[in-house]
């Protein structure tokens, strides 16, 4: 598949649109998502033990984005200087966990608004044992994201990515790469797929990793809201409580939606540009500048999880207050001793 169609316009400025945009918001991102995640680890490792509500997962989602944050010094490298001196292997990792990210981010995010829409319709089926059950969902989840994204590294031929890159300019527009320069990343080339086969891949994709998930955390977020409007046999009589949880679920929608759902819309628009099944340059030139704000978005996920841990979990908020994390931290201690070391959970 090639990057443009030679019948359009040559694809020097839009590749250099796409490494300015990459640039700008892998450098605003940076920060904030690797302050915001070991912040979010820190606080769910010290005080794991002592709630029910999906701490595992939002654990898990931390480490996902983590992932994904330590990535970003090296991809902003390369839009910078337009070049890959780090070797093909290192380019393949980065390129992987992108997509690992991504994608263990949605399975993270539909477990979290499962596990609080439960919570809050049936409590009393929480205990022990469906502790050590989500564990062992993210450790299952961990497994079907590294497997299933494992195409997406495959499919990408580094035999020939340095003729494709040759003629690109370097962000002082001086120079060319040199034929030892490696590109990297999505412009990587494809290797031959048949159609049939990249389009059971897409359609796979679509579909486990965007349609069921959006399914998922909108049932989820319809169930909590409407628990507020009507009791439900067994459910938690707190409006508070309820609330708490609808808050939590609202905003896993939200990110879903402002980060996911525009790079799934263009994910299928891109494929057929890149196929060259679009033979209008205007839509093509349209596509090609959408898919890589969409990509960015679908990264912008690794700073605003944080933010949701900090607004909508009363816990996180609380135990950042730098009086109340000495004081929590003595207490736990001093109940440990006298319990023996037994857990205790908040309801």
């Amino acid at each position: 598949m090639n990057f443009a169609n030679h019948s359009c316009q040559s694809s020097e400025d839009l590749q250099l649109y796409q490494h300015r945009v990459y640039a700008v918001v892998y450098s605003v991102i940076l920060a904030p998502g690797l302050l915001g995640n070991v912040l979010a680890l820190w606080v769910f490792k010290v005080y794991i033990k002592e709630t029910k509500k999906a701490v595992v997962f939002m654990m898990n989602l931390a480490v996902a984005d983590l992932l994904q944050v330590l990535s970003l010094p090296l991809r902003i490298y390369y839009y910078l200087n337009n070049t890959w001196p780090f070797g093909h292997p290192l380019c393949m990792i980065c390129f992987y966990l992108k997509y690992v990210n991504m994608y263990a981010s949605i399975y993270f995010l539909v477990c979290v608004s499962v596990r609080r829409c439960e919570l809050i319709m049936c409590p009393l089926r929480y205990n022990s044992s469906k502790r050590k059950g989500d564990l062992l969902i993210c450790a299952l989840g961990w497994l079907l994201v590294c497997l299933c994204c494992l195409p997406f590294p495959l499919l990408r031929n580094p035999s020939s990515g340095s003729d494709s890159h040759s003629s690109f300019p370097t962000s002082g527009g001086s120079a060319t790469p040199t034929a030892d320069d490696l590109v990297c990343f999505s412009e990587l080339p494809m290797r031959t797929v048949s159609i049939p086969a990249a389009w059971a891949l897409l359609a796979l994709a679509e579909l486990m990793g965007f349609i069921i998930p959006l399914i998922l955390v909108l049932a989820c977020t319809c169930l909590t809201a409407g628990s507020l409007q009507k009791p439900t046999a067994g459910a938690i009589p707190d409006r508070g409580e309820k609330r708490r949880a609808l808050r939590m679920v609202l905003s896993c929608a939200v990110v879903f939606l402002v980060c996911f759902v525009p790079y799934h819309v263009t994910m299928p628009l891109d494929f057929l540009v890149k196929a060259n099944a679009v033979s209008s340059c205007t839509f093509r030139d349209l596509i090609l500048r959408c898919h890589p704000v969409t990509l960015c978005l679908a990264s912008l996920n690794c700073s605003l999880d944080p933010l949701m841990y900090y607004f909508t979990t009363d816990e996180f908020r609380r135990r950042l207050s730098k009086p109340e994390i000495p004081q929590s931290m003595a207490f736990s201690r001093r109940l440990s001793c006298i319990t023996g070391g037994e857990d205790t959970e908040e309801d």
